[in-house]
């Protein structure tokens, strides 16, 4: 049976050049599947999906205009090696959306979480240490 070697979830956002820029002042390299400038004398055109990295973590942002946050049910769990460390550079990214702050769990992970302002729901937990 092949091998599975990663692994991108797909969340949706109702601005994908919106949600590049937010996830870029959290530290993610994001760029536009469509991020070529329009012809000289066209309409500007807004992407309609986006890609996110930081180290070996991908997400993937796509468009979906008839998007409503408040029904969104997205969500990933990323593993990172220091939840503290992480929710401080979070913080003073003070990009919008919900930051939740870590806290010490009882199966022996720190955890915290960032809503973005489209809904999608980041869970984010390193080992106690």
């Amino acid at each position: 049976m092949p091998t599975f070697d990663r692994v991108a979830p797909v969340l949706p956002v109702r601005d994908v050049t919106a949600a590049l820029e937010h996830y870029r002042r959290l530290g993610f390299t994001a760029d536009a599947y469509d991020d070529e400038p329009p012809e000289p004398g066209t309409a500007a055109h807004a992407p309609i999906y986006g890609f996110l990295e930081c180290g070996p973590v991908q997400l993937h942002l796509a468009l979906v205009t008839d998007f409503d946050p408040r029904r969104n049910t997205s969500a990933c769990y990323l593993s990172v090696d220091d939840t503290d460390a992480l929710y401080a550079q979070w913080l003073a990214a003070d990009v919008g959306g919900r930051l939740i702050a870590p806290i010490a769990t009882e199966y022996g992970l720190r955890e915290m979480a960032h809503i973005d302002p489209d809904g999608n729901l980041l869970r984010i937990g390193s080992p106690i240490r």
